[in-house]
């Protein structure tokens, strides 16, 4: 059975916080990838940085939606919901539109759990941790490889 650890992509390119959200924009399209695991001086994983986190920046100010029952208007989300959303389209730094606290994985993890994981929250890159420390990265490329016989990385 295939772990992590078997597939993972162990060259990892990384961003700070404090990086400049263009300069993070540049590498994702500079490399071809998906996803930036953001970390700290010693490696440990704070967030996720993803093209659709970018994207977002691109879209229009997310007005709340309401539930009017009895003549009364309820909003469907809260204002710190779109409060975030605002910041996250105004980001000029890695640490204001990344995800903080990403999904991730051990090096030990199955990589049915892995795929299960992907494909339940919708995320396409996955760090992989060992005690907190950033060893890895899967996208879904790794995860198509394994389908073909005696595919090289």
């Amino acid at each position: 059975m295939l772990k992590a650890k078997d597939i993972m992509t162990k060259e990892v390119i990384t961003v700070y916080p404090d990086t400049e959200i263009t300069q993070a924009a540049s590498l994702l399209l500079k490399e071809h990838i998906n996803g930036l695991p953001v970390v700290d001086n010693d490696g440990f994983l704070k967030g996720i940085l993803c093209q659709s986190d970018l994207i977002t920046q691109q879209g229009k100010i997310p007005l709340p939606s309401f539930f009017v029952i009895l003549d009364g208007a309820m909003p469907l989300s809260t204002p710190k919901h779109i409060e975030h959303e605002v910041k996250k389209m105004a980001a000029i730094k890695v640490s204001e539109a990344m995800t903080a606290d990403p999904i991730s994985v051990d090096t030990e993890t199955p990589l049915e759990d892995i795929a299960t994981l992907m494909v339940k929250h919708n995320v396409h890159t996955i760090p992989v941790l060992e005690r907190g420390h950033l060893v890895g990265i899967i996208g879904k490329e790794d995860i198509l490889r394994t389908l073909i016989p005696d595919e090289k990385k």
